[in-house]
């Protein structure tokens, strides 16, 4: 979940965070993970403001916790925009897969080099 604050708030950021986090776990969900990436100039100006405060926070919640947060964070002054995505499980899945045949793979090779190591020397 993306939020982006308004820039005026870097004083009470930690207020307006924790707002924030005290929504999503009144709804149910519980929060793995926080990025602040500061502030930064925006694309194009929101609510004539040209910058924001950055913030992702990585979320597990129910689903149908997913509309009451939506809800609370459209009416939140602090807040400027939002974007709530799900994460694609499928290609998260695919890429450990990945990963962990990568590793097999080398482990093969040496074990492999290894072996021909231990031939050339006898």
């Amino acid at each position: 979940m993306a939020v982006l604050y308004d820039p005026g708030l870097e004083i009470d950021l930690d207020k307006a965070s924790g707002k924030i986090e005290k929504i999503i776990t009144e709804a149910g969900g519980k929060i793995a993970n926080t990025d602040n990436w500061g502030k930064r100039k925006l694309a194009y100006p929101i609510k004539k403001n040209e910058f924001a405060i950055y913030v992702f926070y990585t979320v597990e919640a129910p689903a149908e916790a997913v509309a009451h947060i939506e809800q609370t964070l459209n009416i939140t002054d602090e807040v400027i925009r939002f974007l709530i995505t799900k994460p694609d499980l499928k290609a998260k899945a695919k890429a450990e897969a990945l990963a962990a045949e990568k590793v097999k793979k080398a482990a093969e090779r040496a074990e492999t080099a290894n072996e021909q190591e231990s031939e050339e020397e006898e």
